[in-house]
């Protein structure tokens, strides 16, 4: 078994960066609703760059937005919209940042009705991508098709993140045997 192709032929100054987030992170389920925030934030702000440009912008997102505790999010002012378009360390897109504050907002919603924001998602599953898009352009800001598509994979709950032979992708069907549903 071997890594998924886009691991095996980068250039080793890329290599370590990507390869730590493909074999710790890509794919695996996320049970902490403040990291599920936060990998949505992340797949918003890669909208248009490259993931490597994310990658190495996650820490000055972590500080920046207090390290995506969802209910300090939500109660951002715009003093914080502010903050946030004058940090160097971030992503600076207005409607980016719009996204991450209103979306906290709306998984506070979820909270309330569901218990958790993975138990939303949980509630939805399996699905379509298609219906996820749906789904996400009804309740979130700034979610298209690509970034739907890529935060589900990202936490296990579309198929993709890995090619099945990927070392990883066995690894990921011990830890998730729910995979195999979407």
């Amino acid at each position: 078994m071997s890594y998924c192709t886009a691991i095996e032929f980068m250039p080793e100054d890329r290599k370590a960066l990507h390869k730590a987030y493909h074999d710790k992170l890509y794919g695996f389920p996320i049970h902490d609703d403040n990291e599920l925030f936060c990998r949505l934030v992340l797949e918003i702000n890669q909208a248009g760059l490259s993931w490597e440009t994310v990658l190495k912008k996650e820490a000055s997102f972590r500080n920046a937005y207090h390290n995506f505790n969802i209910e300090t999010v939500a109660a951002y002012t715009e003093i914080d919209r502010e903050r946030l378009l004058g940090d160097a360390g971030i992503i600076r897109n207005r409607l980016k940042v719009n996204a991450a504050i209103e979306n906290a907002k709306a998984i506070l919603v979820l909270q309330k009705e569901f218990g958790s924001f993975e138990k939303w998602l949980a509630n939805h599953h399996p699905k379509t991508k298609d219906e996820w898009v749906k789904l996400f352009k009804k309740t979130f800001k700034f979610t298209g098709g690509e970034i739907v598509n890529e935060f589900l994979m990202s936490i296990g709950y579309l198929q993709g993140a890995h090619t099945t032979d990927c070392k990883i992708h066995d690894v990921i069907l011990k830890t998730n045997p729910k995979w195999m549903e979407t």
